[in-house]
């Protein structure tokens, strides 16, 4: 008997639980969007961004269909991006545009998105797959957006990305001429005239290609690239490197890497 007063006690005192507890949730749940959402933006503004995305995260949870849930999404996205957690930001951004495209941050969604790959982008000598991304993320916002202040910024940044991306062949193209893989070195330099044409690059790829084919022993060839250089850039020190190369003459100070670094 006492065995089973223990079983009821039990059942009891789980079901009076159970009722704490959803009378908990619901007191939570009863809270205004507005309420929570400040809350939350209190959070970001203190830079507690875990207690801000877990807050915004529950303004959505909470009222779904509301017109606080749109802005919980993009700050709990731009939380993530302000804690550096890029991935989860580009998965809260991507989810936000599939349930609101027509919304009003939609812009500012495919801007953040860009930025997110923009910022982790690494140097010259590691492997350039993030840049490409930015790359694509940021002409995709110019796209979609070209009116926009995000597609102006992402104008400027679209610059500086294409110069990174030039300055990788480059680097490839020189590492070829060093080891007097010319072929291979030339087809890296052309790339650069071809594809990022309006890079600070462009007089360096021209010298190096007239550096290229004086090698081969392709001298006419040379002399073209050496006239290209000359009549787009003819005060740069890269034409006079060239033009000295032509000469049979050798600079004593040569021409640096880029604006003037290390050659190779």
């Amino acid at each position: 008997m006492n065995h089973i007063k223990k079983i009821i006690f039990a059942l009891l005192l789980a079901v009076a639980l159970n009722a704490c507890s959803d009378d908990q949730d619901e007191n939570q749940a009863s809270q205004p969007a507005d309420v929570l959402y400040n809350k939350a933006r209190d959070a970001f503004a203190e830079k507690k961004y875990k207690d801000a995305i877990e807050a915004f995260d529950e303004v959505d949870r909470q009222h779904p269909y509301s017109e606080w849930a749109p802005r919980a999404q993009i700050m709990a996205a731009y939380a993530y991006y302000e804690s550096e957690k890029y991935d989860d930001a580009i998965l809260a951004l991507d989810r936000f545009v599939k349930l609101h495209p027509g919304h009003e941050s939609a812009a500012y969604s495919y801007y953040l998105t860009a930025l997110c790959y923009y910022e982790q982008i690494s140097d010259v000598g590691r492997d350039q797959g993030m840049t490409e991304q930015a790359l694509q993320a940021l002409s995709d916002v110019i796209k979609r957006f070209p009116d926009s202040d995000y597609a102006r910024d992402a104008r400027l940044k679209l610059d500086l990305v294409n110069d990174h991306l030039a300055g990788k062949e480059m680097m490839v193209g020189r590492y070829y001429l060093n080891r007097d893989e010319y072929l291979s070195a030339a087809n890296r330099f052309k790339l650069v005239i071809d594809k990022y044409q309006t890079t600070s690059h462009v007089p360096e790829a021209l010298h190096r290609l007239v550096e290229t084919y004086l090698k081969l022993g392709v001298r006419e060839e040379a002399k073209r690239y050496a006239a290209v250089l000359g009549h787009n850039y003819p005060g740069s020190v890269w034409y006079r490197y060239s033009y000295s190369l032509l000469e049979g003459k050798d600079l004593t100070e040569k021409p640096k890497n880029g604006l003037l670094g290390n050659i190779f």
